[in-house]
């Protein structure tokens, strides 16, 4: 028996750990976070645009724009971000100014806003710690919707913004921002001179939202913006407004309201009424894998959105940016609306959109308005867009005295591809 313990003993050891699977090697660690990344945002762009305006005749463009810069890695909370904005204009039979008199080229050509720049777009100091992020320099800055405070990234030069940003999230479903900015950096690039360059000024922004009662989301604003007065607004776009947003759903649709009103500054020039104001009201509904939008937008007499992304609202023609800007007076503007957007074949999304046009009389006697867009995503890094937009106009109303903004059929048509990193 002595002679068969030994090889007993091993049997059993072997046996014992036979469907015993080797330890799974070790998980090799993920790679640091690298302390400098880059940033790049490249896009390039087709635009046709008519204007039937005898003085003037059609415009091409092709050009690309190139976002170039570095953000640190957070230290302690603080990171820095530097950007630089490149625009070049490989065919350029087009007017890039809101002003022929200052268009750098072809003075007229019909206006498409993107004029070869080179510039800083965004340089900022950024802290973040204690529910709150902070920032301080060049900024990029979009509030709700745009309707008010955006960065007008349809165009090639983006809009951005010089101050200080504070938002704050220390009470659970609050979010409250502050900002102090002294100067917009315009889209007209670092060629143009006053404000077409910038508006300079004092502004300050107060936005809060409130989350806290289900899929109910509630919003209070005070936009207080006292800006320089200049040849080209002598004061005008200068305002305080004050307003807020409720979005709530209800069965199968969703309610969106905003309200807001303005009054004049002791920069505002005499004429502009002392109270103006502002109403967007949309009933939204997503039936048969298709996203519908029926909406109304009003602008009282003399309301200006002077840092809004226009170009989202009221037609992609831009018939209406410069009233509502403010760069002309505004007569009043009323946009009743009606879209869709679904997606076609190839992972393509179309979305079509139709806008009767008016003064602040509801009339609608500015004309109307019909805008396709095609968009197809083919990665996280590769966007393509193609739009087409047509105004037609029913010319000055009958009001006495009265001047529609955009008294001009107008036909635009784009197509683009971006590239993120």
């Amino acid at each position: 028996m002595k002679y068969h313990i030994l090889p007993l003993a091993f049997a059993t050891i072997i046996t014992s750990q036979a469907g015993t699977p080797a330890a799974e090697p070790a998980a090799p660690a993920p790679a640091p976070e690298p302390w400098i990344k880059p940033i790049l945002d490249i896009r390039a762009r087709f635009e046709y645009g008519d204007v039937a305006d005898p003085l003037l005749d059609s415009a091409t463009a092709f050009t690309t724009r190139e976002r170039v810069g570095l953000v640190t890695k957070d230290w302690h909370g603080f990171s820095a971000l530097v950007e630089g904005e490149f625009t070049q204009a490989i065919d350029d039979n087009y007017n890039s100014s809101s002003s022929p008199t200052t268009s750098p080229n072809n003075p007229f050509d019909t206006q498409i806003n993107d004029p070869e720049t080179n510039e800083l777009n965004q340089l900022y100091l950024q802290y973040k710690g204690f529910d709150t992020q902070f920032r301080g320099g060049r900024q990029r800055i979009i509030l709700d919707n745009a309707a008010f405070v955006g960065n007008v990234g349809w165009r090639q030069n983006e809009q951005t913004y010089d101050g200080i940003s504070i938002s704050n999230t220390s009470i659970e479903d609050l979010t409250i921002f502050y900002s102090y900015i002294n100067r917009a950096n315009r889209i007209f690039g670092s060629d143009a001179t006053g404000a077409l360059r910038s508006f300079a000024g004092n502004v300050n922004l107060f936005n809060v939202n409130y989350r806290g009662f289900g899929d109910v989301s509630l919003t209070a604003y005070a936009y207080l913006m006292d800006f320089d007065e200049t040849a080209a607004n002598a004061g005008y776009i200068s305002n305080n407004t004050y307003g807020g947003i409720a979005t709530t759903p209800l069965g199968p649709v969703t309610l969106y309201g905003e309200f807001a009103f303005q009054t004049d500054t002791d920069s505002s020039p005499a004429f502009k009424p002392d109270l103006a104001g502002y109403t967007h009201l949309k009933v939204s509904t997503k039936q048969w894998n298709t996203d519908f939008n029926l909406g109304w937008e009003y602008l009282d007499a003399d309301f200006v959105t002077p840092l809004a992304t226009v170009h989202a609202f009221n037609g992609f023609a831009d018939t209406l940016t410069g009233a509502r800007l403010g760069l002309v007076r505004n007569p009043g503007i009323s946009d009743l609306y009606i879209s869709h957007t679904t997606p076609i074949f190839w992972g393509m999304k179309f979305s079509q959109f139709i806008h009767l046009f008016g003064d602040n009389n509801s009339d609608f006697d500015y004309g109307w308005e019909y805008d396709a867009v095609l968009a197809k995503k083919f990665n996280e890094n590769f966007l393509a867009i193609a739009k087409f937009s047509y105004f037609d106009s029913d010319g000055a109303p009958g009001a006495p005295g009265a001047v529609n903004p955009a008294p001009f059929d107008t036909t635009r048509f784009s197509i683009e591809l971006n590239y993120t990193f």
